[in-house]
């Protein structure tokens, strides 16, 4: 009896290490397997009804769109089926598509190729409800941003840098602008800097009853170019070459045009005599007649929003929002019907809130109040008098929806769980699709009514959850800690699976902490979990820290990194090594730091200027030196390089590579179109320069994300090799 005891326990032990062994995370795990990944509501689309939504459905191969009531989610009719869409004997894939506003049309969008982050040409198709015909869009070439009149009988488009209107009903094309050209003119499409930093490529919009289509012309002549090699396996590498204005240099010039759809004129709208600014937003009023831009200076510390007259162009300033450091630049400003007034967001209390104004720009109370942050505006229902937006206040870690009136009254949280909440409304603000996750916990999707009563689970990702109890993952733990300023800093680390508090292990720590960012949130970390849960796996602990500057703890700390980035930043991140280190568990002489990007310009300093406290670092995509990046974001943070010498070179990686001690990688993709290649390439120098050993790796052709094919399993193979070698 004893023996067969000692065997079935051996036997047991055995499967489970066995079990273990199967389940060890690998890199190609964390990069190649889908059922590691989370699933969204791709295809959801709540109808103008407001009782129903349709989604996507893919049967065999065959994709239909179907019809679901709000209220109960049950199937009401298939809309289309592909079988149905078709083209000269070609079925067009419905993955991409939208509504006209009275829902008797569909965009399909296909063929998608990106140019930048935001902007791709496209092969758009039309089909139409009503005689079940599908048509292509353009039969000249791929479409920019097709988007439908209001009337759904128009779709205005960019091709070739120039505007354009499709009539669905006469099928005839009509040419907008006719200067556009490849690196001189762009009319209805944002220079790069633009559709980098402020968010947004497509720069033309239709007045609500589809007579008037506003757009901007972005002369880019004289702004300076850059250039990078790709490597095809041609003879010679092709060159890519695209205006890039950095720091300090000169910018696009912009002016803002009104096309009248029945007279085909051209009216310009007057914008001020100064050239040297930016208009980051142009947004039609409730008035069909009055479009509204935003007129920010080249310093970006005073934003004027403009009223202009749709018949001549002539402008009126209808308020301005100044600061002492710079202000951001968002989507919220929502006008209320009737020329009710507008809704605007601003951090003039020190803290981001809501503030109603009435047409002439008088300000007619503040909406929303408190030590908080106001981190997104979904809108406002005027049939009951009510804005919808998500905030910090259940504190700076989490995110929660909220309603609240327009005179500030009624406040309710709809979000009921600690974490990560966000809210998708439908038209007319009836219902709304709640995302929630926490640190732990992979996203929930849910269909609600406006007041928060649920209606149907969405998207659980129950198999996701099922996969973690699968692998050996840890969860994520949140701490804080005081820094040598005694300013309190979010953390959260990850310990190792089997983790024995009486032993010291080695520390990775990684961060973007760039301004107005988080990586410290209450929220699902996707590819990030995993590969945290494979460094835990492989022995590590993992920490992060967001230091000064980032967000949703009010202006005055998101700004304290004014005119010196990277230097409370640097600071912080020792002083957490510093903190990290201290604890019982830890091996102080064991510890690294992993960025990329902002992140990478973070570890490049910490490698450095933090030498005596890191003993590896790996920078992916760093900025080495400010004046070689883009101007909008580095002059917002540092103003121009001739204006603040010290604050571009006092903490600049490549003035301090000869102060490393410890182990330094370095990646960077040479085709870049972000943060570029020439970072590297001048921090190498002055590593060589100076004689400090570094490793470096570099992905041909592979943009500021560095994917594509196995490039992703390559990188993270090669830093978990570096990391196990060095720290």
């Amino acid at each position: 009896m004893k023996i067969s005891i000692i065997k079935i326990l051996s036997l047991l032990t055995l499967l489970s290490i066995q079990g273990i062994a199967q389940n060890t995370l690998t890199v190609d795990d964390i990069c190649s397997k889908k059922e590691l990944r989370a699933k969204g509501t791709s295809g959801f689309n709540a109808m103008k009804d407001r009782i129903h939504y349709t989604n996507i459905k893919d049967t065999n191969g065959v994709q239909t769109i179907v019809k679901y009531d709000l209220k109960t989610g049950r199937k009401v009719a298939v809309l289309v089926s592909g079988e149905n869409v078709k083209v000269e004997g070609k079925t067009i894939d419905l993955s991409d598509y939208t509504f006209s506003l009275d829902e008797t049309k569909l965009l399909l969008k296909t063929d998608v190729q990106y140019i930048y982050r935001r902007s791709m040409t496209a092969s758009n198709f039309v089909y139409d409800f009503k005689t079940g015909k599908t048509t292509e869009l353009s039969k000249a070439g791929k479409q920019m941003f097709a988007t439908f009149s209001p009337k759904g009988n128009k779709v205005a488009f960019v091709r070739d840098n120039n505007l354009f209107i499709k009539d669905l009903d006469s099928n005839i094309e009509t040419q907008v602008t006719f200067d556009g050209k490849n690196n001189e003119i762009k009319n209805g499409w944002a220079d790069w800097v633009y559709e980098e930093e402020f968010g947004k490529a497509d720069y033309f919009e239709w007045n609500a009853d589809g007579s008037k289509l506003a757009f901007v012309r972005f002369d880019e002549s004289r702004v300076k170019e850059y250039s990078f090699d790709t490597y095809n396996n041609h003879l010679y590498p092709d060159k890519v070459t695209f205006k890039y204005p950095k720091a300090g240099e000169d910018n696009s010039i912009l002016t803002v045009h009104i096309y009248d759809i029945l007279s085909s004129k051209i009216v310009t709208v007057d914008i001020g005599k100064e050239t040297d600014i930016y208009i980051p937003r142009i947004k039609w009023t409730s008035d069909i007649y009055t479009l509204s831009l935003q007129r920010l200076n080249r310093l970006q510390n005073k934003v004027e929003l403009l009223y202009a007259n749709a018949s001549d162009g002539v402008s009126k300033v209808i308020l301005t929002d100044e600061s002492k450091t710079y202000v951001d630049i968002t989507d919220d400003l929502t006008f209320l019907p009737n020329n009710k007034g507008f809704i605007w967001s601003s951090e003039k209390d020190n803290y981001n809130h809501l503030y109603y104004y009435d047409n002439t720009g008088k300000l007619i109370n503040q909406i929303t109040k408190g030590n908080w942050d106001v981190i997104s505006f979904y809108g406002y229902d005027e049939s009951i008098k009510t804005l919808y937006y998500v905030s910090t206040e259940q504190g700076q870690i989490n995110r929660d929806v909220y309603s609240i009136k327009l005179d500030g009254s009624s406040k309710k949280r709809l979000s009921l769980l600690q974490g990560t909440s966000g809210a998708t409304f439908s038209a007319g603000f009836k219902f709304y699709v709640s995302s929630y996750s926490n640190a732990n916990t992979p996203p929930v999707y849910e269909l609600h009514s406006a007041d928060g009563k649920l209606i149907k689970v969405l998207e659980d990702n129950t198999l996701l959850k099922n996969k973690l109890k699968e692998y050996p993952v840890s969860t994520k733990e949140f701490f804080t800690f005081k820094n040598t300023d005694g300013v309190e800093l979010n953390g959260w680390m990850m310990k190792p699976q089997r983790f024995d508090a009486s032993k010291k292990y080695p520390v990775y720590m990684f961060a973007y902490n760039g301004p107005g960012s988080n990586k410290c949130n209450n929220e699902w970390a996707g590819f990030e979990f995993w590969w945290h849960s494979l460094l835990n796996q492989e022995g590590y602990i993992v920490v992060c820290v967001d230091g000064r500057g980032t967000f949703g703890r009010g202006t005055a700390f998101k700004n304290s990194t004014y005119l010196q980035l990277g230097k409370l930043e640097t600071l912080d991140q020792i002083d957490a090594a510093k903190y990290i280190g201290s604890l019982p568990f830890v091996d102080k002489s064991r510890i690294g730091f992993m960025g990329w990007s902002y992140g990478g310009y973070m570890a490049s300093l910490l490698i450095t200027k933090g030498a005596e406290y890191f003993k590896a670092a790996i920078a992916v995509a760093p900025v080495s030196n400010w004046k070689f990046y883009d101007n909008i974001y580095t002059e917002r943070f540092l103003r121009k390089p001739q204006d603040n010498k010290s604050g571009y070179e006092d903490n600049s990686p490549v003035n301090f590579t000869k102060n490393i001690k410890g182990k330094f990688l370095l990646v960077h993709g040479s085709g870049d179109d972000n943060v570029h290649y020439q970072n590297s390439m001048e921090l190498a120098n002055e590593l060589i320069k100076n004689n400090i050993p570094f490793d470096f790796m570099t992905y041909p052709n592979k943009n500021h994300g560095i994917s594509g094919g196995l490039t992703r399993i390559h990188l993270y193979t090669k830093m978990l090799k570096f990391i196990k070698e060095n720290l």
